[in-house]
């Protein structure tokens, strides 16, 4: 079981910018595939992006819809860490972001929270002036 432990959230402004972080305890970390994911109350939750691990030291990312563009998702496998960077904030970004794993090699896919099996603890953002 890998565990992933997330850190970065807070309070925004509208507008704002803010770097959440996971780090992951495993040193195995090249050979996962990473992801953000958010949930609002009372919504199911949201794929945000992933680092999916294509081989070797090789991987793509992609995004969902909500933070293309202004999302950046990054990964540091000799600090065993995956970043968020979160651009042009607003109000609707408010959510519990997670940060999620799933090891070793994929097909397609990776964007529903169902393709994952390791979960971090969650960490708020609010953005609010």
């Amino acid at each position: 079981q890998v565990q992933l432990v997330e850190s970065g959230g807070g309070l925004v402004q509208p507008g704002g910018s803010l770097t959440l972080s996971c780090v992951a305890s495993e040193s195995t970390f090249k050979t996962y595939n990473m992801a953000w994911f958010r949930q609002s109350p009372g919504k199911e939750r949201e794929f945000v992006a992933r680092s999916k691990w294509i081989g070797s030291n090789i991987y793509s990312t992609d995004y969902g819809d909500a933070g293309k563009g202004r999302f950046t998702i990054c990964r540091n496998n000799a600090k065993k860490t995956v970043e968020l960077d979160m651009q042009e904030l607003h109000a609707g970004d408010r959510a519990v972001y997670y940060c999620a794993a799933r090891v070793g090699r994929v097909g397609n896919g990776l964007r529903e929270a169902s393709d994952y099996d390791n979960w971090g603890q969650g960490t708020q953002v609010t953005v609010s002036s």
